[in-house]
This record gives C-alpha cells, structure tokens and sequence, in this order.
C-alpha cells in the first residue's frame, strides 16, 4: 500500500478511565468548601407544572449530558454536532444541626448554561454565563426536621451558542460551604507581592471580613505564610471591630531568602488567614500562593522576577474528547506534563474561564496563565451549524446576557483567580474584532486582512468604534478588582482596531495570526507592547517571536484537539492541536518539541514521494511508521533539537546532517524503503544523546495496556489512565491496523 491510512493518525490508543465513586468528605477545617458531587439525580428534558411524575437517572457529577449524544447532523458542527436542550439535577440531603447558627453556601464551579437554583423551592438565582463560578446562600432555607432538596435546571436549548464545544450540565464540582456569621467571604483575600528579590520581598495581604449578625464583632485577623516545609516565615495580627457587613483590612510583611515562583521551579507558600474570637478559631481560609514579579516591556518582552522569559504557549478548550467537559483532573495533570516535556511553558485559557483546579495545577506545574473572558460582547459572532464558513450562521450566544452581566462575570472571574501566581494576563475578549464578525471599518477596503469575513467593509455592519467604548469600560472594570497585572486582549482585526483606538486601552496588545505586522506596528506605535496572541505551527511565525526582543510571546492555536468548530457532517471536531483528542502526541509535537525544549531528542516521520509531489509538505501526510508498499521512495523528516542526526537504514548509514544548515531545521534523507529498522541518532559536539527507532510491523496479533496507576486503597477514590496499543507479535506498533474489536 501507498499510505499507511487515509487517516492523518492510524496509532490505534484507547483512553479508559476508571473512576471510583466518590465520598463526601467530613469538613475537617472551619470554612473549608467540601465537595457536594455524590447521590444527585438527572432528568434530560423540561419539567412543566411542577410535575414529578418524570423518570430520573443517578448521575455523579461532574456531569456532561451532551457527550452522551447521540451525534447528528440535526445539531451544529460549532458545537460538534451534539444535542443541546434542557436537563434539571435535584438532590437530597440532610442539614446537621450544628449549621442552624451559620451561615451555608451552595457553590458550583460551572454550569452551562442558563442554571436556575432552588432550595426546598425556593429559587436562588439564576446565572446565564455557563464558565463562570457562583454561589448562593441557603441557610434560611434549610429544614432541620427533615430532607432538604436542592434542584438546578439548566438551560442549553440554544445549541448552536458557540464556537466550540461546550457541553451541558453541571460539568464541574460543585462545593458546600459552611461558615461562622463572622467570616471571611468567597474570594474575599487578595495576596500581592509589590517588591519582590531573592533576598527580600514584600507581601501585602488585603481581606475582607463579612460580619451577618447586627452587632460588632470583637475580633483578632491573624495571618501566616508558610513555606512548603510548613515553616512560618512571615506572620502578622490586627484586631478588628468588625461591623455588619463587610470590613476591609490590609496586612503588609516581608519574607527574607524567598524563594520565588518561576516555570522552571513553581515553589509555592501556603497563606493562612484566621479569624479569632475571644481566643477560639471561627473561620479560616488556607490558599496557595507564589513570590513573583511580572513584567512586560515595549521594546524587550517579558520578564519574569526581572529574567527575560519568551513566553511559549498554547491555546487549549475545556473538553478532553470522548469525556466531554466533565473532565477528571487527573486527565489534565497527564496532559499537562505531555506539553511541559514539549518545552510548552504558558497557556491560553480559550475562549472562557476554566475549572478552578486547572489554575491550581497551572500553579504547581510551572505554566505561565492568560485568563480570558469573553468570545463575543454586545452583538453575537457566526456560529456555523452545517460547517465552517458553510451555508446560515446561528447567532445565538452569550451576547444575549453582555450588557446585563458582563461586569459581574468579569470581575468574578478575576477575583476567583488573583490569588494564583500563574496568570500573568487578564483578557477581555477574543476577536471580538474579527473583521466584519460582526464589526466593520472602511479600512477593510485596503491593506491585508488575513481574517475577515465577506469582502470588504460592510457598511451594514456594527461600527468598529463600539469596540473602544465596551473595552474601555472592561478595563475600568478589571483595575478595580485587580491592578499586579496588564489587561489584554486577542485581536483578529489589527487594522481595523489601529483605526479607533481599540489597542490603546489595553495594557499589553494580542495579535492573532499577524506576525507581518508586528514591525510595521513597533514602529508606528512605540509605546505599544506586542505579543502574539494566536498563531500557527508553522516555523516562520516562532521566528517572528525568537528574532525580536519586543515579541514576548506565542499562543500555538492549538495545544490539543478539540471538539467542536467542525466542518460537514460527519467531522465532529478540530484537529490542529499538538495532542489529539485523546491526549496523544502527534507529530506536530514533536517537531514543536524541537524547536522549544532543551533535554535532547530526535524523532522521525515518513511521507511518500509520488509523481505529482509539489513538495508540499502537509502533517496529515507524515507518519511515524515504516510501512510502505516495495519500490515507493520516502522523504524522511527528522525533527531534533541536536547539533546533527544521523539516519540508519538496517544498519547502513545514510548521512549525518546538520540540523542548523538544514531547511526549517528539519534534516531530511529520501530513502528507497525496503522492509526493517529505520534508527536516527542525534548528535551533540559529535556525542550521541538520543535516539528514535521505527520497524517495518507485522499483522496485529496483541493488545498491550499500560496503566498509569492501579493499585486503589480501601475506599479511596482514585482514577488510571490505561493506554492501549495493538502491536504485532514482535510488540511493535501497528499503526495501520484496522481491525474491529
């Protein structure tokens, strides 16, 4: 055969997870949010009249009820033609009778969207935004002498609502929350670091104190901040007449020999913060927290704890595949450690806030943040519903809620985040400028305008104008929450918003897929830091960022596949990442890792070269087998970060090849195939330092499994991710296998 598959990726893995059930766990520490996922029940569709004559289903959440399908063409491809609709979840449970003097908190991390809470029916709220964390008060509501019910209905009949997939449901945790009437509040401390040296930094910790009872409460605020051994090494106390309501109190201290927060070593402090009441603990809140210092410059980049860092990111989406967007942690975590080895040191959090644990993982692993917001304001986007670019967009999407609830999301989604070292970056909108979706600009008649939608400027269109007016108000709105770090945005439109001023009230400025401009714009603008944004796999757009001081960063588009933003039935997702659906790498990666990582490595790949080679070089033609039909000559591609490789054919020799003098960087041998071993060698100072084989496999005769973990203890809950490959009887991968299981 011709092509190992018609298929870009023929590696035949399966992802199975094993989850225990989860316990609710006992509330160990004073205000501590416990987990509140066991024992709810689902009901997929409305409920009219109050009825409770309607089936319902046991669910643990996180809970995704749009990954259960079925897929179909009556669906949009934006949002992986999967159904939407409505669903309700209830749950029973028993109030303990110590909570009859506190105060208690439902909180969900993420519903989407449209959720409507009530407790013993009595409704709470309702919140649209599907990303943004909330919670609500219960304890007036709660019975004491028998169950107590709490009921969510969610609301996704607008399907085609997005770009991408989102799920629906309760598709993250959801936490109780117990807490004294003098208490600190959600998200009611702020840690700053406003001097920061390895030989002193300053640390400025601003709480909020929410007292509900009528009179004033005597108090003592106490913090403490740890270092990972579990030493104090910066305390301070204040006493407080707390009033009822809310009352603010600031504490400043200093660490000496800090020890500070960076991607290569992301050392964090635990901060402790109590409150005390005649001596007796009532409420304390536990929080990680890093020392460091950011900062961007016009002309130099980014500089993290004053060390010059090019920022190499990737965008990445909430779903994880065939999981949907109720995903375990523990699927991040490998996933995660797969693009730090690829040199990945930052993330773009597309197009929303994301599930509170990724931030705290973004934490410890070493990944630089941008947090973004918004994917659309005022006026909705193109959501494609028969394809890509194909036939009527739906333009239903979360710019029905922008004017009412913009401010809110926004500003919660910077205070549940601004405690966690890793975000560098707010962002209040990605391509909210997309050229003619929907804004327009008679600019769009000259120039390149790499993105745009229709031909020209479409005088039918929103002005361009509205974009500096609604941003400036955002950017008002995230300084009074948040001022350590810059306010930033994607932009698709550069030309465009160049003409009203869009970039000027942004602190930093994202350029999405315009590198040809960042010269022509660095000189035009002086003052404007630039950075990208969104950008391409292709060499030239790296180059763009590692041959200019000013350039600071790149946000690969993507890091892993994803659902959604479909072409024509039957395709159901995107697959520009590095990693596909299920987390695997592919060679994308590889050479990704290449150009960005620093410990040795040398991989090949194979493409056949035909008649009508024009010498295009696409990744769905490469594959890292070595399997082809006799007679075919194959362009061999070598993707290293060494000095030189070597390429080995049954143990013959075909040429060391220098890897700086080689186009893109890639050495490349032809090679008449002939049945065995391919081996390639990497070489520093003459030195081999690694090594890359692919075999000539057999037929598929064995499945091998790998798991990450798979010893559980008692009733602990746990989880393993279990690999498996079909090999020939050899064990080596048989990619092109087609075999039904």
């Amino acid at each position: 055969m011709s092509r190992i598959n018609k298929k870009p990726y023929t590696t035949l893995y399966l992802l199975i997870i094993l989850l225990l059930p989860q316990a609710l766990k006992a509330q160990n520490t004073i205000g501590t949010p416990v987990l509140f996922n066991d024992a709810w029940l689902f009901h997929k569709g409305d409920i009219t009249g109050g009825s409770v004559d309607v089936s319902w289903q046991s669910v643990q959440l996180p809970h995704d009820w749009s990954i259960e399908g079925p897929f179909s063409e009556e669906w949009a491809s934006a949002t992986g033609y999967l159904p939407g609709g409505i669903g309700w979840y209830k749950k029973t449970f028993t109030a303990n009778k110590s909570w009859a003097a506190k105060q208690v908190y439902i909180y969900f991390d993420g519903v989407y969207k449209n959720s409507e809470v009530w407790i013993n029916g009595h409704l709470l709220g309702k919140r649209p935004n599907g990303f943004i964390p909330f919670q609500y008060e219960i304890s007036s509501y709660l019975n004491y002498k028998g169950a107590n019910t709490l009921t969510v209905k969610v609301d996704h009949s607008e399907f085609a609502d997005s770009r991408w997939y989102t799920g629906s449901g309760i598709y993250r945790n959801v936490y109780l929350i117990v807490k004294n009437p003098v208490h600190i509040g959600l998200w009611d401390v702020a840690f700053t670091t406003p001097e920061v040296s390895v030989s002193r930094s300053a640390v400025k910790v601003k709480v909020t104190v929410t007292n509900s009872k009528p009179s004033t409460a005597n108090v003592n605020l106490k913090i403490n901040l740890l270092d990972s051994a579990g030493k104090i090494v910066a305390t301070a106390q204040k006493p407080l007449a707390a009033k009822r309501g809310e009352n603010e109190i600031t504490f400043n201290s200093h660490v000496t020999s800090s020890q500070l927060w960076s991607v290569e070593h992301p050392y964090l402090y635990q901060l402790q913060v109590q409150v005390l009441q005649n001596g007796k603990l009532i409420d304390q809140v536990n929080q990680q927290v890093g020392i460091r210092s950011i900062r961007f410059d016009k002309d130099k980049g980014f500089f993290l704890n004053d060390k010059s860092t090019k920022i190499k990111g990737v965008c990445i989406h909430d779903d994880a595949g065939a999981l949907g967007v109720a995903v375990p942690e523990e699927v991040w975590v490998r996933r995660l450690k797969i693009l730090k080895d690829a040199g990945v040191n930052a993330l773009r959090l597309s197009h929303n806030p994301h599930a509170d644990y990724l931030y705290k993982l973004a934490d410890e692993m070493g990944f630089l943040v941008m947090d973004e917001a918004f994917d659309e304001w005022e006026i909705g986007k193109n959501k494609w519903v028969k394809g890509w670019n194909v036939g009527t967009p739906s333009k239903d999407g979360y710019h029905e809620y922008f004017k009412e609830w913009a401010d809110r999301d926004l500003r919660d989604m910077i205070l549940r985040g601004r405690n966690h070292p890793s975000i560098i970056m707010w962002s209040i909108g990605n391509e909210i400028d997309y050229p003619n979706d929907p804004y327009s600009h008679e600019v769009l008649n000259t120039g390149i305008n790499p993105q745009i939608y229709g031909k020209g400027y479409l005088p039918d269109h929103p002005p361009a104008s509205g974009l500096t007016v609604i941003a400036r108000q955002l950017v008002k709105t995230v300084k009074s929450v948040d001022q350590s770090r810059p306010v930033t945005a994607a932009l698709a439109g550069v030309v465009m918003s160049n003409e009203v001023g869009y970039p000027e009230v942004l602190d930093v400025v994202g350029y999405n897929y315009q590198e040809y401009r960042y010269p022509e714009d660095h000189k035009k603008y002086p003052e404007r830091v630039i950075y990208g944004s969104e950008n391409s796999l292709r060499k030239q757009a790296w180059d763009a960022v590692d041959s200019n001081a000013y350039i600071s960063a790149q946000f690969l588009w993507t890091g892993i596949d994803y659902m959604g933003e479909a072409g024509k039935w039957p395709q159901r997702s995107s697959g520009p990442g590095l990693l596909d659906l299920a987390g695997f790498k592919k060679p994308e990666y590889y050479y990704r890792q290449s150009l960005w990582a620093d410990k040795p490595m040398v991989y090949i790949v194979g493409r056949q070269i035909t008649a009508a080679d024009n010498n295009h070089r696409g990744w769905k033609e490469i594959v890292p087998a070595w399997n082809w039909s006799a007679g075919s000559k194959i362009e061999i591609e070598c993707y290293t970060n060494c000095q030189e490789a070597d390429l080995f054919l049954n143990g013959h020799s075909l040429g060391k090849k220098s890897r700086a003098e080689a186009k893109g960087q890639i050495p490349q041998w032809d090679v008449d195939y002939e049945q065995g071993e391919l081996v390639v060698k990497g070489y520093n100072n003459g030195v081999e330092v690694s090594s890359h084989i692919i075999k000539t496999a057999g037929e598929a005769t064995k499945i091998n499994a790998a798991a990450s973990q798979i010893l559980f203890k008692g009733k602990i809950k746990g989880l393993s991710q279990v690999e498996i490959q079909i090999t020939d009887a050899d064990g080596n991968p048989v990619y092109n296998s087609t075999d039904e299981p």
